[in-house]
């Protein structure tokens, strides 16, 4: 086990090539090794080290945003159950059950409703899936488990009609107990995924000039026009023309989760830095069609 603290760079020197050892950390402690002055003490080696690290992690997610080779983000969408299935082994066992409900079963309940709208165990339900596909704010079930009824009933109808006005939706959802404007962009994606897409910390880490993460309706707006104009790029490029905020959301997800998580799935993706080296120096080609 490492022990932080101590002062000599003999001893820091000794911690970090034992983690250069390692495969998976060598090309990351070594850069680090080569900038540090002897006089630094552990703990700050390492607080450098997991600094850099982080920052690595959000360059490879931002290159797959400012990629737009179309063929790279579909690979990377092909990918996406396998992520999910890899997370839930590694460490949220009902992730995948949950995701599935998600992305399949809860649009298909709203569409099937001549009203569209979302129930008050649909909406929990739907935060119990955010939060564990990230961050979990125990809170935040308890809040909006204190809704009744009909006021979820109420909003959501009112809301998912004032589309496609999504600030105006996004307030009026914002009314309910522990509903913010992730939790109703999570609504607004599943009834409408051509037009929003979820405001999850993944997808917004990797979008250029949205870090850090502001959890607001004016952060959401900004992240969503970006959004919505990837779309727009990539389906100028893609026969196909399938792409959506809600769709891109997933890859950059899938992106950032198979990074932080060293997941080996992305791996036949080129992998690591390489994966979308070639979109940072080519214009985006059309696809040819079959």
């Amino acid at each position: 086990m490492l022990r932080p603290a101590t002062t000599t760079w003999a001893a820091s020197r000794h911690t970090l090539m034992a983690l250069a050892g390692a495969s998976r950390w060598q090309n990351m402690v070594r850069p680090v090794m080569l900038q540090l002055p002897r006089a630094v003490v552990t703990r700050d080696i390492f607080s450098i080290f997991l600094l850099q690290q982080k920052h690595r992690d959000l360059s490879n997610m931002a290159a797959l945003f400012g990629c737009g080779e179309a063929e790279v983000w579909r690979r990377v969408y092909e990918k996406y159950w396998d992520v999910v299935e890899a997370t839930a082994k590694a460490k949220k066992p009902k992730l995948l059950q949950l995701d599935k409900w998600y992305q399949e079963e809860l649009p298909a309940l709203i569409l099937s409703r001549p009203k569209k709208h979302i129930t008050l165990s649909e909406l929990k339900m739907l935060m119990e899936w955010k939060l564990t596909r990230g961050k979990f704010r125990p809170r935040l079930q308890q809040l909006v488990a204190s809704n009744g009824e009909d006021a979820v009933q109420r909003r959501s109808r009112t809301a998912l009609g004032l589309l496609p006005d999504v600030p105006a939706a996004v307030a009026e959802l914002s009314g309910l107990k522990g509903v913010g404007p992730a939790t109703a962009s999570a609504v607004l994606a599943a009834a409408a995924p051509a037009l929003t897409a979820f405001m999850s910390d993944e997808a917004v880490e990797s979008v250029p000039g949205l870090q850090p993460v502001q959890y607001t309706a004016k952060h959401y707006a900004l992240y969503l026009d970006k959004m919505a104009a990837q779309a727009a790029k990539l389906n100028r490029v893609d026969p196909q023309q399938d792409w959506t905020p809600h769709r891109l959301e997933l890859c950059l997800w899938a992106t950032a989760t198979a990074t932080k998580l060293q997941l080996p799935v992305l791996e036949d993706l080129k992998g690591g830095d390489a994966q979308t080296s070639d979109c940072d120096q080519r214009p985006a080609k059309k696809l040819k069609t079959a």
